[in-house]
């Protein structure tokens, strides 16, 4: 017997440290999806403000330390996300592509996954932090079926139906609104103080970069008592243990260094999840793709992975962890750039294959976002010291390699040290071979007719002269070769 009893611990405890989840009958699956939000919780150790909802999510089930997007964008991001595939691979790397004539059409073989859950047998929906008023934001470069969703919300299920379910929340975004940050400061009661507010080396403290970061966790705290209220819902309708809960971000908090951008403020995430066949209280140190959420989801509910997924059930009992992570930036909106990275538990390579064009090149929607406006600001008014100009930098390296053990910031190039050659080489090899091995459609640049289709209905929207002058300046470079 107690051979028997030390066996079983033995087992149990190997099950703890490979993370390995267990199947339960057909769960209800819910994505619980924030915009443009890193992961400023409490259970990520941020130190000034409270996060119990997610907290106590990542304390009944499993918590990945580093997770990061395959792109920093949200449309690239979500259409990876859907198929559980790298929006590189499938032709969806351009931001809001294929809203023009010029249509992209997913390959052979590439499923979305609520048509999986469809064929399954659950009840798909997709809607807003109110699901049953709105549906969701989709933002999926590509053409689909709308049908992939059944409604809104899962209360149209039939009875006894399981159901795959995404709730799309404001997020980060919520700063950006000056509405919507009123009212949820209404509800939180407060606002973050910003004078003692920790903030990254590269912005600098003026009383205007304090008050934005100060909303930006404020959106956090908010989005935090959105989630209470959903698992509450759950709870009160006595589905809470047959649901397998998971929250992420589609990317990064919106700066000037993280949305659209390849360092780990723009690509890093938060990714929790807790629910039936889950072992609570579990801490995950390896690196992940966003888009493993797909295949853990899949085959949870016991769905068979599409032989072109490229996701990875990373709570499997035979994982392997990956030893790298990639990520892609392409153009956003009217913005062309194109930069690819690798990513290591140590290092990041970032390459920029349009190293003569600035780091901030214009954009209409993210010069109008407060964060820029007062960088901007500081800048003109000499307030930034020699790690924050180089936002404002002309041109950019071709290679950028950081040693993220010594320099978390990414503040310090090392891709001309020599004591770091080897490496460079390494992860340049490593990054070449995963854009040949997963058929980066970035390696051909975007059809002039596509992007002279998308932009067309941008400019139709509403008159914007500021856009049609960034459009004209993309061409003028491309042209020359810049």
């Amino acid at each position: 017997m107690k051979r028997i009893t030390i066996l079983l611990f033995a087992a149990f405890a190997a099950a703890l440290f490979a993370g390995e989840a267990k199947r339960v009958g057909q769960p209800n699956i819910l994505w619980l999806i924030a915009e443009d939000m890193s992961p400023h919780f409490g259970c990520y150790g941020d130190p000034v403000i409270a996060t119990p909802n997610v907290d106590r999510l990542a304390s009944n089930g499993v918590l990945f330390e580093r997770a990061f997007t395959t792109g920093s964008i949200c449309s690239p991001s979500r259409s990876a996300l859907i198929t559980g595939s790298y929006q590189t691979s499938i032709g969806a790397q351009n931001h809001r592509s294929s809203v023009g004539l010029e249509k992209i059409h997913l390959p052979p073989g590439v499923e979305l996954v609520p048509r999986l859950f469809q064929h399954a047998g659950y009840y798909t929906c997709n809607g807003g932090y109110h699901p049953a008023q709105r549906k969701g934001k989709t933002d999926y470069n590509f053409e689909f079926d709308p049908h992939i969703y059944d409604g809104t919300d899962w209360s149209g299920r039939k009875p006894g139906q399981p159901f795959f379910a995404q709730i799309q929340l404001l997020g980060g975004k919520t700063r950006d609104l000056p509405a919507e940050l009123a009212k949820a400061r209404q509800q939180l009661g407060s606002a973050t103080p910003k004078e003692e507010l920790p903030i990254p080396p590269y912005y600098p403290r003026t009383p205007a970069i304090l008050e934005d970061w100060a909303a930006t966790l404020d959106a956090v705290r908010i989005t935090d008592r959105q989630i209470g209220e959903i698992v509450g819902r759950l709870e009160k309708e006595g589905i809470l243990d047959q649901t397998l809960i998971f929250f992420i971000s589609d990317h990064g908090v919106s700066h000037a260094r993280g949305k659209q951008f390849l360092y780990d403020e723009g690509t890093h995430v938060p990714f929790v999840v807790r629910g039936p066949g889950i072992l609570p209280g579990q801490r995950r140190k390896d690196i992940i793709q966003h888009i493993d959420m797909a295949a853990i989801s899949l085959v949870m509910a016991g769905i068979p992975l599409p032989a072109r997924m490229q996701a990875r059930n990373s709570l499997a009992s035979d994982y392997q962890p990956r030893d790298a992570v990639f990520s892609a930036r392409d153009r956003a909106d009217e913005t062309v750039d194109h930069i690819r990275s690798v990513r290591t538990e140590r290092f990041k390579y970032i390459r920029n294959f349009l190293p003569l064009r600035p780091h901030l090149q214009p954009n209409a929607y993210k010069d109008h976002k407060p964060c820029l406006i007062a960088l901007r600001a500081a800048e003109a008014a000499g307030q930034l010291d020699a790690v924050q100009r180089s936002l404002f930098a002309p041109t950019r390296a071709p290679e950028e390699l950081y040693d993220l053990a010594a320099d978390p910031w990414e503040i310090h190039n090392l891709a001309s040290d020599p004591a770091h050659a080897a490496t460079l080489r390494h992860l340049r090899s490593r990054l070449d071979a995963w854009m040949e091995q997963t058929d980066d459609h970035g390696r051909t640049p975007e059809p002039a007719a596509r992007y002279d289709s998308d932009m067309a209905v941008y400019l139709g929207r509403k008159a914007n002269p500021e856009l049609q002058k960034n459009i004209e300046l993309m061409k003028r470079w491309a042209a020359a070769g810049k």
